[in-house]
C-alpha cells in the first residue's frame, strides 16, 4: 500500500494528529509573552519543534517521516512558495527603483494625506487582488510600493499595512480566478460566476465597514508627514508604473501570478536600468554606493560575494518560505492521522438544523484555516466530505455553502499573527523606514474582522440560505 494513502497512527488516537499545531501555537504564545513580539524568524523554531514533538507520538516513525516529506513536496505547498519568490523579486525592483518615493512625492504635491492614501491603498489592493486572484501577490505589490509611500505621507504604518492585507483578502474572497473561489465552488458542484455574484453582497458590506474603520482610526493618529520638500524622489521613477500596469494586465488576462511576475521582473528591471534608476551590474562599487544594481559583485578571490536587488528580493522571502514548508509538514501529519476527519465528525453532531449546520461549516473552516495558516487546504478538507452532505441534508443552497467556505476561510487566516500572510507582510517592512511586528498589524486587518462578523450575522439571520435555489431546482429537473 502506498504510504501516502496509509493512515498515520498516533499513541492516544486520532486527536493526537493535532499535536504539531498545538505545540506550534503554544510556543508562539510563550514567545509572545516572553519576547514581547513575534518576529518572522522566531516562528521557525515553534514550527520545527512542532514536528519534532509529534514524532514521538507517531507509532510508525518511517511513515511519519514520509508524510512530512510528501507534505512539504506537495504541489499545494510548492505553488505559493514559487509565487512568493517571484513576487519578492518583482517587488524589490520596484522598491529600489524609487517608485514609492515618486508616488509619495506626487501624492503630497496634490494634497493627498496619510489617511486618504490608506483608503486609496485599500481600494487599489482590492482591485488588484480581485483581478489577479492572489492575496499574496497583492501584499507583495502593495507593501513594496504603497507602504513606504504612505508612511512618508504620514499614514498610520500598521493601519496602512492592514489595509493592504485587507485588500488582498477582499480579492482572495471574491476573485473568480482565486484558488479559494474555485475550490469552494467546485466542492459544491456550482458555477463560479453564480458564486461570485451571490458573494458580492457580503464582500461589499465588509469593504464599507473597512473604510469606515480606516477613517476612524486614521483620524485619531497624530503621525507627521515628512513633507514634500523632505521626500527624496524623482518624477522619472514614475515610469515604473508602466511595467506595473502591464504586470497587472497580464495577471488579469492569464490568472497566473508566475507568468505575470516573470514578465514584470524583466520589464521592471529593463525599465529601471534604461531610465538610470538602477545599475545592471556593479563590480567592487566601493564604500559609497549611490544606487542599487540588479547584480553586484563585491570583494576578490574566495571572499568575493554576489548580491544585488534580485538576490535581496529572493532572500526577503526566505522567512515565509521556510515557515510555509514547515506548516505544510504539519498539515500533512494532521491529514494522515485523520485529525480533520475526527473534527468533522464532532462538529457534524452538533448540527441540529440549518443554522447549526451553517455554524458547523463556518466553524470548521475557520478552525482549520486558522490552525493551518492557509485557506485553500481548509476548504478542500471541509468542502466535499463535510459541508456538501451536511448542507444537502438541511436544504441549504450549495451557493450559500460555497460562500460560507470561502468567506470564513478569508478571515482569521489573514489576521492571526502566526499566519504566512502576516509574516509575509512584516517581511516587507523589515528594511523600511518603519519596521512592524506581526502583533502590530493583526488588529488592523479590518476586512477580515468585518467579513467574519457579517458572515456570522448572516448565519444567525438566515441571510442567503436559499441563494439561487431556483437555479438548483431547474438543474435538477433537467437531469431528471
Amino acid at each position: 500500500m502506498n504510504n501516502e494513502s496509509r493512515k498515520l497512527e498516533f499513541y492516544g488516537g486520532e486527536w493526537m494528529s493535532f499535536i504539531p499545531f498545538i505545540v506550534f501555537i503554544v510556543l508562539i504564545v510563550l514567545t509572545t509573552f516572553v519576547g514581547g513580539s513575534i518576529s518572522n524568524g522566531a516562528l521557525w523554531i515553534p514550527a520545527f519543534m512542532a514536528l519534532v514533538v509529534a514524532f514521538f507520538f507517531a507509532k510508525d516513525k518511517k511513515i511519519y517521516s514520509e508524510v512530512i516529506i510528501n507534505g512539504m513536496a506537495s504541489k499545494e505547498a510548492i505553488i505559493p512558495v514559487v509565487c512568493w519568490i517571484f513576487a519578492g523579486v518583482f517587488s524589490r525592483i520596484l522598491r529600489e527603483s524609487g517608485l514609492a518615493g515618486g508616488i509619495a512625492g506626487s501624492a503630497a504635491s496634490i494634497g493627498i494625506g496619510g489617511t486618504a492614501f490608506i483608503i486609496i491603498s485599500f481600494f487599489a489592493s482590492a482591485i488588484f487582488a480581485t483581478a489577479s486572484g492572489t492575496g499574496f501577490g497583492t501584499i507583495a505589490a502593495g507593501m513594496g510600493v504603497l507602504y513606504p509611500a504612505g508612511v512618508a505621507l504620514g499614514a498610520h504604518p500598521a493601519l496602512l499595512a492592514g489595509a493592504i492585507v485587507s485588500g488582498g483578502a477582499f480579492g482572495d474572497n471574491l476573485a473568480p480566478v482565486s484558488d479559494t473561489t474555485i475550490c469552494s465552488a467546485t466542492s459544491q458542484d456550482v458555477d463560479v460566476p453564480g458564486v461570485v455574484k451571490s458573494r458580492l453582497k457580503y464582500a461589499l458590506v465588509a469593504a464599507v465597514v473597512t473604510v469606515i474603520g480606516i477613517i476612524i482610526v486614521g483620524m485619531t493618529y497624530k503621525g507627521k508627514s515628512v513633507g514634500i520638500e523632505a521626500i527624496e524622489y524623482s518624477k522619472i521613477a514614475l515610469i515604473m508604473l508602466v511595467p506595473v500596469a502591464i504586470t497587472i494586465w497580464i495577471a488579469v488576462k492569464t490568472g497566473n501570478i508566475i507568468i505575470a511576475t516573470t514578465v514584470g521582473i524583466v520589464l521592471a528591471g529593463a525599465t529601471a536600468v534604461f531610465a538610470g534608476l538602477i545599475d545592471f551590474i556593479q563590480i567592487d562599487p566601493g564604500q559609497e554606493v549611490t544606487k542599487q544594481a540588479l547584480f553586484r559583485v563585491v570583494g576578490s578571490g574566495l571572499d568575493r560575494t554576489v548580491d544585488g536587488v534580485i538576490y535581496t528580493g529572493i532572500n526577503s522571502m526566505i522567512q515565509v518560505v521556510i515557515l510555509a514548508l514547515l506548516l505544510f509538514g504539519s498539515i500533512a501529519i494532521m491529514r494522515a492521522g485523520h485529525g480533520d476527519v475526527k473534527l468533522l465528525e464532532v462538529l457534524g453532531k452538533i448540527a441540529k438544523g440549518p443554522k447549526g449546520a451553517e455554524f458547523s461549516i463556518a466553524g470548521m473552516t475557520m478552525a482549520l484555516s486558522a490552525i493551518m495558516g492557509l485557506n485553500a487546504p481548509a476548504i478542500l478538507a471541509v468542502g466535499a466530505s463535510f459541508a456538501k452532505p451536511l448542507s444537502r441534508k438541511f436544504g441549504i443552497s450549495p451557493y450559500r455553502t460555497a460562500n460560507l467556505l470561502d468567506a470564513t476561510s478569508c478571515t482569521l487566516v489573514y489576521s492571526l499573527p502566526w499566519t504566512p500572510a502576516i509574516i509575509y507582510t512584516i517581511g516587507f517592512t523589515r528594511d523600511s523606514i518603519h519596521p512592524l511586528s506581526a502583533l502590530e498589524i493583526t488588529p488592523f486587518v479590518f476586512y477580515a474582522y468585518a467579513l467574519l462578523a457579517i458572515m456570522l450575522i448572516s448565519i444567525f439571520l438566515g441571510i442567503g440560505r436559499n441563494d439561487n435555489m431556483d437555479k438548483i431546482k431547474e438543474k435538477a429537473n433537467k437531469v431528471a
